[in-house]
């Protein structure tokens, strides 16, 4: 063979390989077309501050619009009535407490009351190694440390806020650091939190809709969690439309809105770049909206730090043109956040790792049978310190309509039946049966999570 003639064969070969690994990249195991995978997560967001969750002095057309494309599930549930406990079930796929993170993770060493488990196998690790791209844009929430960074954590691009919160949404300062970054690059953009994390991922989107390669994309916006600080452009369209509505409102409904016009431009570019159909789009907040600043959870009772529902109820879709029916709605399973994982490697055609606890709702939302049981033993947690929790853990167990909670460490737990009681007002008796199976089952259920070594065979 003369040596032109090797060169044009390998070249060949070089280019057949290439293909078959874009291809298999891009595939699934079955052979099916793996979509791209986008969550957006954002924070504090009440049950009762979406348009079409009944808020009636506010304009969500964006959040509408995806709840009309798809499918809107009334049931789904926080894993925690904090920040960092949600989060680290979204991307683990398990309780919050089993991967080390049972409450919020701040900067503050003193303050912080979890550490995510080196263990814990990660979503973006998944996908990543089934050959995604993997983007964190926008607040991160679980660690500062170098081995709890993105970029460490599966995620090939990291593009946001490393803190628990921001003291400043123009400044992006918490306790007078900075914690944005690009990757491993600390950055100092102008502008408000919501339209950079907005842009961000706009243009992510866009450059990776020109590669032949599926991608994930985690979507945490700081908003609408405090500081409560909106454009003032956006608050005085508020003030104008509702020129009754109460001071602190305003600032929150206006924060709210323009963060519903940052993920309608996040839809958008999806639609303009003529990937919708092959994309998974999920909406969901962290937790239930906090009482005192102005935020509403509907009929619901408590708010965020609450075991109530109204501290772990929150607002979801799921949209997939073509495969997730436009208008569909759950209103009968319970879901939780952790349910995501599976169901986003069910979707993607990828096994999902190890032992988790949550459980796929892909085929809820195909509208095929569901693989959900109609019954579970759910298990929320929550850790805090300072007065009235003394940095210890408090929690809920719900079983059917069955649900046993405590609001603190130090009280006595209180069940109820959320079919004839939804507004939790009348806790049954202690000498009820169900009281008793639910406490034991909890018992359990922290006896495994705070095993010691000593205590694993």
């Amino acid at each position: 063979m003369l040596r032109r003639d090797f060169v044009k064969t390998a070249a060949m070969f070089t280019f057949a390989g290439s293909m078959q690994k874009l291809w298999a990249e891009s595939h699934s195991s079955n052979g099916s077309v793996r979509p791209n995978i986008i969550v957006i997560l954002v924070d504090d967001l009440g049950y009762g501050d979406l348009s079409c969750y009944g808020g009636s002095d506010l304009r969500t057309p964006c959040v509408d619009s995806m709840m009309d494309a798809g499918m809107r599930w009334d049931n789904f549930y926080s894993n925690s009535p904090v920040c960092s406990p949600t989060r680290a079930a979204l991307l683990s796929g398990c309780y919050p407490d089993r991967v080390g993170v049972p409450g919020v993770i701040r900067t503050d060493r003193s303050k912080s009351w979890g550490c995510l488990s080196s263990e814990a196998v990660l979503l973006s690790e998944v996908l990543k190694k089934a050959g995604y791209d993997t983007a964190a844009i926008g607040k991160w929430h679980l660690g500062i440390r170098e081995q709890d960074l993105p970029n460490r954590r599966g995620f090939d691009y990291f593009h946001g806020f490393l803190g628990d919160m921001m003291d400043d949404y123009f400044t992006h300062i918490r306790d007078n650091i900075n914690y944005m970054r690009r990757d491993s690059e600390t950055i100092d953009p102008e502008g408000h939190a919501t339209d950079l994390f907005t842009q961000w991922s706009v243009d992510y989107i866009k450059g990776q809709a020109k590669k032949d390669k599926p991608f994930f994309l985690y979507l945490a916006y700081n908003a609408p969690h405090t500081p409560i600080q909106p454009r003032g452009d956006w608050l005085e369209r508020v003030k104008e439309r509702e020129p009754q509505i109460d001071g602190e409102r305003a600032m929150l409904v206006a924060l709210i809105e323009h963060m519903d016009d940052g993920i309608g431009q996040v839809v958008a570019a999806v639609n303009s770049c003529g990937i919708s159909e092959h994309t998974l789009m999920v909406f969901v907040s962290d937790n239930g909206g906090q009482l005192g600043i102005g935020a509403n959870n509907g009929k619901l009772n408590g708010g965020k730090g609450t075991m109530y529902e109204g501290g772990i109820k929150v607002p979801m879709c799921a949209v997939w043109p073509g495969t997730i029916k436009a208008g569909s709605r759950n209103c009968d399973e319970v879901a939780l956040t952790m349910d995501i994982f599976p169901t986003a490697c069910e979707a993607a055609g990828v096994k999902v790792p190890g032992d988790i606890d949550g459980m796929s709702f892909l085929q809820s939302l195909k509208g095929s049978n569901s693989t959900i049981p109609d019954k579970r033993y759910l298990f929320w947690v929550c850790r805090e310190g300072g007065e009235p929790y003394g940095g210890q853990e408090y929690y809920a167990v719900r079983y059917g309509d069955w649900k046993l909670l405590q609001n603190t460490p130090f009280e006595r737990f209180r069940l109820y039946n959320l079919r004839e009681d939804p507004g939790e007002v009348k806790a049954l008796p202690e000498s009820h049966e169900m009281y008793q199976t639910l406490f034991g089952v909890l018992q359990n259920h922290v006896n495994d999570i705070g095993r010691v070594p000593w205590q694993r065979k």
